[in-house]
């Protein structure tokens, strides 16, 4: 029932799954409950190159179109989506923007250890006071020397507990009234860098999400990515990338709460039959299907678009919207089918309903993504 582009995604899509089911299937539920980061799966997945899905072969990386990336996410996400979301913002909010605008200095020195997983990223642009307002980062970064030196917290960093490189948003303009901001590229070895606790968190449990904190860390100069005030530019860029990644997420999780769905309907007997051929349930699972089928749809042309090089932005925040938005009312009504075992850590879907919500909140909120849409209807782009 998945819509398949051509062959060659088809035979991605096998070979992700197959790695999925085999390796991160049998964990997948422990891991979630003791938040346990599964570094040996990790390892194997460095060796088919899924820390470097979209980097040209000249840096190590896999050169892979943006439907074809979006597909391993997806079908990672299906089975793990804490694994899915390791993989997801490394590549694609922390690679990405080294790629965009990074000097070729940055890439020859960052890009093959990415690429080969050696190295894993983070994105680092929310604190505590500032989540879809962006502009209102504290975090500071002063000149001094050959340098700058950076203070100031990171809060619910994706791959935080575990990141060698972070992408640190900071302030470098000292005129209030016009907050300048700049991004750097900071490594988890330099001075003054620090990890909070991984934090304990509803789903996702399985990736370390924790705080960075910034003590007067030392950043030479060299390591500004892009030009001194281009913090914001380059994060709308970063996230609007990013934003295909975690539809592909959230894609995943609603075809894993589907199948899940579909398969206990005919198992389970009620009233001497199974409860698949009760009007109600199918009427469900007829919705889910759709809802599923139409979400792919979305996150391929968002995808697409990026392949061909055109604008993406709209239709990137259509894909996560409307992506998040299934996987929470998929997983609901799985939950909703399994009854009273739903409801239950011996069933998946308990899992895949926790996994789901999130994908609302980071990467901007569903707020954010209708507020970025209406924009384009507003002013005659979507017309």
């Amino acid at each position: 029932m998945q819509q398949i582009p051509n062959m060659k995604h088809k035979l991605i899509r096998n070979a992700a799954r197959h790695f999925a089911e085999t390796e991160l299937g049998p964990i997948a539920a422990a891991i979630d409950q003791n938040a346990v980061f599964p570094g040996t799966v990790i390892e194997k997945m460095k060796e088919l190159n899924y820390f470097g899905l979209q980097v040209p072969r000249e840096f190590g990386g896999a050169a892979l179109d943006a439907v074809s990336s979006a597909i391993v996410v997806e079908e990672i996400s299906r089975v793990c989506a804490a694994a899915g979301l390791c993989v997801t913002v490394h590549n694609g909010v922390a690679v990405y923007p080294l790629l965009k605008f990074g000097t070729r200095e940055q890439k020859e020195q960052y890009l093959p250890k990415l690429s080969a997983g050696e190295i894993i990223g983070s994105f680092s642009l929310t604190e505590a006071n500032a989540g879809s307002d962006a502009g209102s980062i504290e975090t500071t970064a002063v000149e001094k020397g050959d340098g700058y030196i950076l203070n100031g917290t990171k809060i619910f960093v994706t791959n935080g507990g575990i990141c060698d490189l972070a992408l640190i948003f900071a302030l470098t303009g000292s005129d209030p009234a016009r907050p300048q901001t700049s991004v750097f590229i900071v490594e988890s070895g330099f001075k003054g860098f620090f990890r909070g606790e991984v934090e304990n968190l509803c789903g996702m449990r399985a990736n370390p999400v924790s705080s960075l904190f910034l003590e007067d860390c030392q950043v030479p100069r060299k390591n500004i990515l892009g030009k001194n005030g281009d913090g914001l530019r380059i994060a709308l860029v970063a996230l609007d990338n990013g934003r295909i990644g975690i539809a592909a997420q959230a894609l995943g999780i609603a075809q894993g709460a589907l199948e899940a769905a579909v398969k206990y309907a005919k198992e389970r007997h009620q009233f001497k039959k199974p409860i698949s051929s009760q009007q109600t349930i199918q009427n469900y699972l007829a919705d889910m299907a759709t809802e599923v089928a139409a979400a792919r749809l979305l996150l391929y042309r968002a995808c697409t678009l990026k392949d061909e090089g055109a604008g993406f932005s709209t239709e990137a925040a259509m894909a996560k919207l409307y992506c998040s938005k299934v996987a929470v009312s998929v997983t609901g009504l799985a939950v909703q089918i399994h009854g009273g075992y739903g409801y239950s850590k011996e069933y998946d879907v308990e899992r895949f309903f926790r996994d789901a919500k999130v994908t609302e909140i980071y990467e901007g909120t569903s707020e954010i993504q209708r507020m970025v849409i209406a924009r384009a209807v507003l002013s005659s782009m979507m017309l």
